[in-house]
């Protein structure tokens, strides 16, 4: 079965599209299609957390019902929630979809993490348990890197503190940088109460510098396509920097205080993925690079805004 997005389509989410009764029929049925590994958007097989997605005029949908090897539910590994870039007996990095969690969280022990895949992964191999080295926003698509050896992490660790690991992060964020590259310095200060990051004076002990690189990749009409280095690695960074500079992230539901006289885009989360990952491997001293292609939602987050350029 294959449809066609119309004009009179676009902006229906992928789940209520293919629900309809002269597709799938019910919210069920396409939620266990796209499950299964069935559902495939301008050839492209959509994950489960396509399911928001925000489908554009064009937009090529199809479901292959008898797709060999879709019978049962899958596992998170196999339905592509555990995406390995790379692994070997000192790292392993995951290009963790958004929506899962790089680490458990106590306030949030039932959450899917990929630190949790990782260790039901490592045990049917007999294997130990991955070490954490850093982390992503749950909602933050992209490369994540664990250890796999306590050395490993240590050097991993110690890469990140001495920055010296390249970070290069892709975002969608309202309005348009100017200058369309530069750089983003700020004081910032974590508020362990509220679990956000704000802004704070020079002066202020508790605050951390917070530096970044920025450039303009693409414009549409009211929004932007960026990428972001990261010279610091504070919490949030990416989403409070933008924000301070009238640049609020598209999806954006915690950094949102203030007057925002844009119209605003849908979209389920803050569009930001962890695009870029380069550092030397801990045992070895290769230097190593790792991409993490857009995932289906922000790519067609920007078809759309291309669109109504």
């Amino acid at each position: 079965m294959e449809w066609i997005v119309t004009t009179a389509e676009q902006g229906v989410r992928l789940d209520k599209f293919l629900a309809e009764r002269q597709r799938l029929g019910s919210r069920r049925r396409a939620s266990v299609a796209l499950d299964r590994g069935k559902v495939f958007l301008n050839t492209v097989e959509a994950a489960p957390d396509a399911a928001s997605v925000r489908l554009a005029a064009g937009d090529r949908i199809r479901v292959w019902m008898d797709r060999p090897g879709s019978a049962r539910r899958r596992t998170p590994a196999q339905s592509g929630d555990l995406r390995i870039v790379f692994e070997d007996d000192a790292l392993v990095v995951v290009d963790k979809p958004a929506g899962v969690l790089a680490v458990p969280l106590e306030r949030k022990r039932e959450a899917l993490s990929v630190f949790d895949q990782l260790v039901s992964r490592f045990r049917s191999r007999g294997k130990r348990k991955p070490l954490t080295v850093h982390r992503i926003d749950r909602d933050t698509s992209g490369l994540v890197v664990f250890a796999r050896q306590s050395a490993a992490q240590a050097s991993l660790r110690d890469q990140f503190k001495r920055q010296a690991v390249e970070r290069v992060y892709r975002a969608v964020v309202y309005g348009h940088p100017d200058p369309p590259a530069g750089t983003w310095r700020d004081r910032l200060v974590w508020d362990q109460r509220a679990l956000i990051q704000k802004e704070t004076h020079p002066r202020d002990p508790r605050g951390k510098e917070a530096v970044c690189r920025y450039e303009v990749l693409e414009r549409f009409r009211t929004s932007s396509l960026i990428e972001v280095r990261l010279h610091t690695g504070k919490r949030n960074q990416i989403r409070l920097q933008a924000k301070l500079r009238g640049h609020t992230l598209v999806g954006e539901r915690r950094y949102v205080y203030g007057p925002d006289h844009l119209r605003p885009i849908e979209f389920e989360r803050q569009a930001l993925h962890a695009y870029r990952l380069e550092f030397a491997h801990p045992v070895s001293g290769e230097a190593l690079r790792f991409e993490a292609p857009m995932p289906a939602d922000l790519t067609a987050l920007i078809t759309r805004l291309r669109r109504s350029a």
